[in-house]
């Protein structure tokens, strides 16, 4: 069976800038695909090309097995949510919802019963005979989606839905559309700058930058396996600490030396790693600098630093320091002792590092 979205060697220009540059991209039907990024990337311009809103410079895109590179919006079997809703403040939720397929010439008893199964799936049914003026955010986001539900499309298209949101209705949100996903079964592209939710909604996720694809994975891969500095940098709350080091190969794997404020640098040694270049960057994840105690097996090595900012955060606490000149995060558990200006044991997970050239940025391990 052909991908439900199949994308290859995309350029896209205005005039002499080029803003998407060999895109290649594909997703089987019932993938839930996020283009995350810095504003600029490409990402809403990319949807835009999806949708057919903007041409295409070069390339091409197929929906379910059908060449659309020159085909118009309204025949690429697509329904897309808006970032500013798009609802009609004329007329009330019900027909909002129904206006499309009204104009396509479907039938008033199915849309009748359409519009009950999306009213009770988004739970905005008592709010069918109101206008969009009488709504809060979260209820004219509802509304959009139900006006895409309806279509039952191909593809659906979200463009940065929630950006509009507080931060407890995003939360919602967000888990609304996750549900919707699993029970629909739909195929669905999305657009965000929140890499919270890329990971969150995500089963592949495509990272920006400079309208270059950085990587493409799943959200565990992303998070673990960070293809480059960018992408360890951006995906990740707190971010991935990017420490840098020198590396020296031994008969016991590879000598990692970190410069320590006020200190002798760490020395620690990682069994796995091999022919490392002699600068090279360190990187850790918050939580895999823990306290003593809390990880364990042989990759996990011991070294002191001094505390600089301590920031309780509920369950966690997170802790700065200074390694490599570099500010470091810490993630403890929030009963420890840690006290800003105190010299702290932290235990570093090396299982869990990942190398990177510092010059170019890519991936070493």
């Amino acid at each position: 069976m052909a991908p439900i979205l199949d994308i290859r060697n995309l350029y896209k220009n205005y005039g002499t800038t080029e803003v998407l540059k060999d895109i290649n991209v594909s997703i089987e039907s019932g993938e839930f695909l996020v283009l995350v990024g810095p504003s600029g990337c490409g990402k809403s311009t990319l949807l835009n090309c999806i949708a057919g809103l903007e041409p295409i410079s070069g390339g091409t895109l197929a929906i379910a097995g059908e060449d659309m590179t020159d085909v118009s919006p309204k025949d690429r079997d697509i329904a897309m949510v808006f970032q500013s809703y798009a609802l009609y403040p004329t007329m009330s939720v019900a027909k909002n919802i129904t206006f499309g397929m009204k104009v396509r010439g479907v039938d008033s008893a199915t849309q009748e019963r359409k519009l009950a199964e999306v009213a009770r799936q988004l739970q905005i049914e008592p709010l069918l005979n109101r206008r969009p003026g009488q709504l809060s955010g979260g209820q004219r986001q509802r509304v959009a989606m139900g006006r895409a539900l309806v279509r039952d499309p191909k593809l659906f298209l979200f463009d940065e839905p929630l950006s509009n949101l507080d931060a407890k209705l995003r939360v919602e949100m967000r888990t609304e559309i996750k549900a919707l996903h699993q029970n629909l079964g739909a195929s669905m592209v999305y657009v965000t700058h929140d890499q919270i939710e890329a990971m969150t909604l995500a089963t592949k996720i495509v990272v920006m930058k400079g309208g270059v694809i950085q990587q493409i994975g799943s959200p565990s891969e992303i998070y673990n396996r960070p293809a480059n500095l960018f992408v360890a940098d951006f995906m990740g709350s707190p971010a991935m600490n990017l420490i840098p080091a020198r590396a020296q190969g031994n008969g016991s794997g590879t000598r990692i030396e970190i410069a320590r404020e006020g200190g002798e640098p760490i020395v620690l040694t990682d069994a796995r790693a091999r022919d490392l270049p002699e600068d090279v960057i360190v990187g850790l994840r918050p939580e895999d600098i823990a306290e003593p105690g809390f990880r364990h097996g042989e990759a996990v090595q011991e070294a002191s630093c001094k505390i600089d900012i301590v920031e309780p955060a509920g369950a966690d606490t997170y802790v700065m320091t200074h390694l490599g000149g570099k500010p470091v995060t810490a993630r403890l558990h929030s009963e420890t002792e840690a006290a800003p200006g105190a010299t702290h044991t932290f235990a570093f997970d090396l299982s869990k590092v990942s190398y990177f050239e510092p010059e170019s940025g890519r991936r070493l391990n």
